[in-house]
């Protein structure tokens, strides 16, 4: 008998939530241990399906990826960021604006990096 795809969706909704839950886990160990890209994917399965706090764990990871960055991809992750965390539930609670404030300071850093940069020979 051939094997069938399988996916969390596909066990029904009272599976479902438990699988998202060790989605969010699975982040917040790759988080804590440091591979906070790897703990982006992780976070993202969860907030794709609807972890609220999944959704504040990602746009954090995703704003500290930027600070890494040192080219046009740090702009995106940003992006993302806020779309995370505007999305978020309750956007209007403590985390949520501690999260935001500290994404535009982000913008900030990086746009005045740019700025600095030096101008590119042409």
């Amino acid at each position: 008998m051939p094997a069938r795809p399988w996916s969390a969706a596909s066990l029904g909704p009272a599976a479902h939530e438990p699988w998202v839950d060790v989605a969010f886990g699975l982040g917040g160990l790759y988080e804590r241990d440091g591979d906070l890209a790897v703990a982006a994917e992780w976070y993202r399965q969860a907030a794709e399906e609807g972890h609220a706090e999944a959704r504040l764990r990602l746009g954090d990871v995703l704003g500290r990826l930027a600070d890494a960055q040192r080219t046009g991809a740090a702009e995106d992750l940003l992006a993302e960021a806020g779309r995370w965390l505007s999305g978020a539930p309750d956007p209007t609670s403590p985390d949520a604006i501690g999260l935001l404030t500290d994404l535009l300071n982000r913008h900030q850093r990086q746009a005045a990096r740019r700025g600095l940069a030096p101008a590119a020979a042409g």
